[in-house]
């Protein structure tokens, strides 16, 4: 237990860091995400992160040299222990909050078993959830999940 706090402090020192400066010096300028919506019934996998931003999908940061979707399959498995299965892009939208970034939005299935790593802890959180605790960035995300939650025409079944 011990050694899991120390590398959850060691996340949240250099992911504010690093955003921090970037924010100030954004030397790549733009960066490039993709992340993945992952359900379960009614509920959403989401990582509870490890430097206090809330919750946000699971993905990440591409490397220069990888698509999208390579990114996707690599943060993933990186953050969770899954596996990606199939994806299909379901948006893009540009971000400033917190460095500026243009994020690729993936619904993705994904199989094996879940685990933890130093940026966070994996859950699943139903849409309430999403609103009261994702990352700022990420709200256009749940704001599209919202509205795929909605009944077409605004009527009530």
């Amino acid at each position: 237990m011990r050694l899991e706090a120390i590398r959850r402090r060691a996340f949240w020192v250099v992911s504010h860091l690093s955003m921090g400066l970037y924010r100030r010096i954004p030397i790549f300028g733009t960066l490039r995400a993709s992340v993945g919506i992952i359900r379960a019934g009614e509920r959403y996998l989401v990582i509870n992160r490890s430097d206090g931003r809330g919750f946000s999908f699971p993905g990440g940061l591409a490397w220069p040299w990888e698509s999208e979707e390579q990114t996707l399959r690599r943060e993933v498995a990186e953050e969770t222990g899954l596996h990606v299965m199939s994806l299909d892009l379901v948006f893009r939208y540009h971000t400033s909050i917190p460095v500026p970034c243009k994020l690729a939005v993936f619904r993705a299935e994904a199989e094996g078993h879940l685990g933890c790593s130093w940026e966070g802890r994996p859950e699943w959180a139903t849409l309430p959830e999403l609103r009261a605790n994702i990352t700022v960035s990420q709200n256009p995300i749940v704001d599209q999940l919202a509205g795929w939650a909605r009944p077409p025409n605004g009527s009530v079944s």
